[in-house]
């Protein structure tokens, strides 16, 4: 599966995002999805997880009743509302897949796959 992360930019604190994640390739609705990001000079960090069906979501706390996770398979995109943005959010976002169909999977960075071009956000304070 291909994958390729859109939708970010600059934004002040306080303000919204919407990333996309566009899938191309295998059975995009069998499989859990996940974004995470990547600030200047720390490591890739898991962000958040929907699973194959959609009814099943987390997050890493930092994000929690801020982002929220979406997908729609009849369009193999997946999304992250970010509100409430803070500079701290600062960073590449990437979307990935776990590669083990019917899986939730986990937070790990090395278990996830299909890495595709992030997106820069980018939070002003």
């Amino acid at each position: 599966v291909q994958l390729q992360a859109s939708g970010g930019g600059l934004v002040q604190a306080g303000g919204s995002l919407r990333l996309s994640c566009a899938a191309s390739g295998r059975a995009f609705s069998s499989y859990t999805m996940g974004w995470f990001r990547q600030a200047p000079g720390k490591e890739r960090e898991f962000v958040a997880r929907i699973s194959w069906s959609g009814s099943t979501t987390y997050y890493t706390d930092s994000v929690k009743g801020r982002f929220t996770i979406s997908r729609d398979n009849a369009e193999n995109t997946v999304y992250l509302q970010m509100n409430s943005l803070e500079p701290e959010d600062t960073a590449v976002y990437y979307c990935a897949v776990y590669p083990q169909p019917y899986k939730l999977g986990s937070r790990l960075t090395s278990d996830f796959g299909s890495w595709g071009r992030g997106t820069q956000v980018t939070v002003s304070s």
